[in-house]
């Protein structure tokens, strides 16, 4: 317990310092922070759709953070997190047209929840074998899989599934409403895929704390050559760990398409993979503080669009918040260490 308030504590001073720094920019461009930062506010938490909204950007980013906690503890930079939802998306949207018209939708929502998880476990798959057999970096290897996962996209939506006699960058055809996760009406998001981002959150806190994956996962971060030694294979323990976090990273991708856009668009990810790279970091590496810094990410992402319609400012101010969350992060952690040593 103590550790947790610890870490909470952290993330209080570091935002602190960030809002200081957030707030002087501001001030030197003219703007009002404290208006700014009224709009966010009620830009994200002002209304019941405007937390709906909140919750359907939380949903994905939590579901990559917890996969992206199991690359963290064996030593892994799963950069290719924003490349495997994509794949996720594309194999989910393969199978939902192939529902389309189908007189069992619930079966096909369904199997595409199961094709999400395979697509975007296989990408991470792939980034694995070239980190365990061909000796490649996982950061270059992910990068350039994240590459590859947007052509195939844009492929598909200009190529093979182009919409009929037009080809653009608002992607595919609409599912039929039968393909679409159910919704809340009051807050228009859907249960099940809030039901399955907390169900992520336990099983990966129970995952890593009380089974033999998890501290296996953890030794061979601290110390792959003692693993060795031990008798545990990293290269096994890496796959899994990738596969684990690339079938997460896919079911986020499932969710944007089935529950949020209904469709798959160029920019299905939203960058929701790179920005659970950031919350994990945030929240330093603890399954307990994640899902409240995702909150606080989507919060930013959400309200800030209130700020080009309202104060003439640049939603991209929600990009220099998350920019100096950062390197604020770096900075305690390089002190923590210093702490240490």
């Amino acid at each position: 317990m103590k550790t947790f308030f610890r870490h909470f504590a952290e993330i209080a001073v570091m935002l602190a310092a960030v809002f200081a720094f957030t707030t002087l920019i501001l001030e030197i461009s003219g703007a009002s922070a404290m208006e700014a930062y009224y709009h966010i506010f009620r830009g994200s938490l002002g209304s019941w759709v405007r937390l709906g909204h909140v919750i359907k950007a939380w949903i994905p980013m939590t579901l990559c953070s917890c996969g992206l906690l199991c690359t963290f503890r064996i030593g892994l930079w799963n950069i290719g997190v924003e490349g495997q939802m994509m794949m996720g998306a594309v194999f989910t949207t393969y199978l939902l047209r192939l529902g389309a018209g189908s007189n069992m939708p619930v079966l096909f929502l369904i199997f595409a929840f199961i094709a999400g998880a395979a697509g975007g476990g296989l990408w991470a798959w792939i980034a694995g074998l070239l980190k365990t057999k061909g000796g490649v970096n996982e950061i270059f290897a992910g990068l350039g899989m994240n590459f590859v996962a947007q052509g195939i996209v844009l492929w598909l939506i200009f190529g093979l599934w182009k919409r009929p006699g037009i080809a653009s960058m608002s992607g595919t055809e609409l599912f039929p409403p039968e393909l679409w996760l159910s919704h809340l009406t009051a807050v228009r998001f859907s249960p099940a895929a809030l039901l399955l981002a907390l169900l992520a959150v336990v099983l990966t806190a129970l995952m890593l704390r009380y089974t033999h994956i998890g501290l296996n996962l953890r030794a061979i971060g601290s110390n792959p050559r003692a693993a060795y030694l031990l008798g545990l294979k990293p290269g096994r323990y890496i796959l899994l760990a990738m596969l684990f976090a690339g079938g997460l990273a896919g079911i986020a991708g499932t969710i944007q398409v089935s529950d949020v856009y209904h469709r798959l668009l160029p920019a299905i990810s939203s960058n929701y993979g790179y920005l659970s790279l950031l919350v994990v970091m945030l929240s330093d590496y603890n399954i307990r503080v994640i899902p409240a810094v995702a909150f606080f990410f989507a919060c930013l992402n959400v309200g800030s669009i209130q700020l080009p319609m309202m104060l003439q400012l640049d939603s991209s101010l929600s990009g220099v918040i998350q920019g100096v969350l950062v390197l604020a992060t770096l900075a305690v952690q390089a002190w923590k260490s210093e702490v240490r040593n």
